[in-house]
C-alpha cells in the first residue's frame, strides 16, 4: 500500500507575458522620431502623414510633431512642428483651426 496520497495534475499554470497594446501617445502630444504611437494587432488604426507601420502593425513616428488622430477613417498623423515643412492642405487647415481656438 502506497503511504502517501497521488498527487494530481494541474490544468491551470501557464502563463504568458503581456503584450502591453494599445495608444501610447495621445491626440495633442509630442511625438520625437521614433516614439511608439500605437500597438495593435492588425490595422485598426492606419499610418498617416508622417507615421509609419512596423512589422508587428506598430506605428511610429517619422519626425517630431503633435499627434493627430483622424475621426472617421481611424487615421494617425504627426504634425511636424517647423512650419516650413509641406503638409496636406487639410492638416493646414486643422493646425490653423486649432491655433485659434487658443486665442
Amino acid at each position: 500500500m502506497a503511504h502517501k496520497k497521488a498527487g494530481g495534475s494541474t490544468k491551470n499554470g501557464r502563463t504568458s507575458n503581456p503584450q502591453y497594446r494599445g495608444i501610447k501617445l495621445y491626440g495633442g502630444e509630442t511625438a520625437q522620431p521614433g516614439a511608439i504611437i500605437v500597438r495593435q494587432c492588425g490595422t485598426p488604426f492606419k499610418a498617416g502623414f508622417n507615421v509609419r507601420r512596423g512589422k508587428d502593425d506598430t506605428l511610429f513616428s517619422v519626425v517630431t510633431g503633435r499627434v493627430v488622430y483622424q475621426s472617421g477613417s481611424n487615421t494617425v498623423h504627426v504634425d511636424p512642428f517647423d512650419a516650413e515643412t509641406p503638409r496636406p492642405q487639410w492638416l493646414r487647415e486643422y493646425r490653423t483651426a486649432q491655433a485659434a481656438k487658443q486665442n
